[in-house]
């Protein structure tokens, strides 16, 4: 755990202090604040629907199902359990360009909702057009994105961030295998049974 510790505080501080510029703290607070996350996701909402109509609702129901479990697994469980102070509370060099959260930091919500969504949108997007591939490929940048800004201005560790990726992730396609699974197994039976009835 020691060493673990150690590796996340090289990385932190390789990020937090050396790898920053005066116009990439601006970038990087605007990504990490609600405003522009919640404009970047009603532009990817309304791509969404009016790309796929009726399916496209579906596939937002899904993203925002995921990103909700995998907020529940990082904020409900992990962090109470974990209990694991952030870095700008525990690391004197720590630059903080945000109000400290006052919630634990493991694991980072931020990286697991962000994941989550893209997660659903990659899977929902596989195989199509060169239209689809590019608009997951932004999706899955903006979440990696997200995930870096939570480091950048010193509210996570390196392994909070890669843990809510990986919860996320692991939310997204748990999501979608199980929604899958319902839908043809409970929803196209329950038709076909009716339509044989009929």
């Amino acid at each position: 755990m020691e060493l673990l510790q150690q590796a996340d505080e090289l990385f932190l501080k390789l990020v937090n202090r050396h790898l920053v510029h005066p116009a990439a703290d601006h970038f990087m607070v605007s990504v990490s604040s609600p405003g522009l996350s919640g404009a970047v996701v009603l532009l990817a909402a309304l791509f969404v629907v009016v790309y796929r109509g009726k399916q496209g609702v579906l596939i937002l129901f899904l993203a925002v199902l995921a990103a909700c479990a995998a907020g529940v697994v990082t904020s409900g469980i992990l962090k109470p359990l974990a209990g694991r102070p952030r870095p700008c509370f525990e690391l004197e060099w720590c630059r903080l360009l945000i109000e400290a959260p006052r919630s634990f930091s493991f694991a980072s919500t931020h990286a697991s909702v962000s994941a989550a969504s893209a997660a659903v949108i990659r899977i929902c997007f596989t195989g199509g057009g060169l239209t689809e591939r590019l608009f997951s490929g932004v999706a899955i940048g903006y979440a990696l994105i997200v995930s870096w800004s939570r480091m950048y201005v010193g509210v996570h560790y390196p392994s909070d961030v890669l843990a809510g990726i990986l919860i996320g992730a692991g939310c997204g396609a748990v999501v979608y295998l199980c929604c899958s699974w319902w839908f043809k197994n409970v929803v196209q039976v329950g038709y076909l049974r009716n339509a044989k009835r009929g």
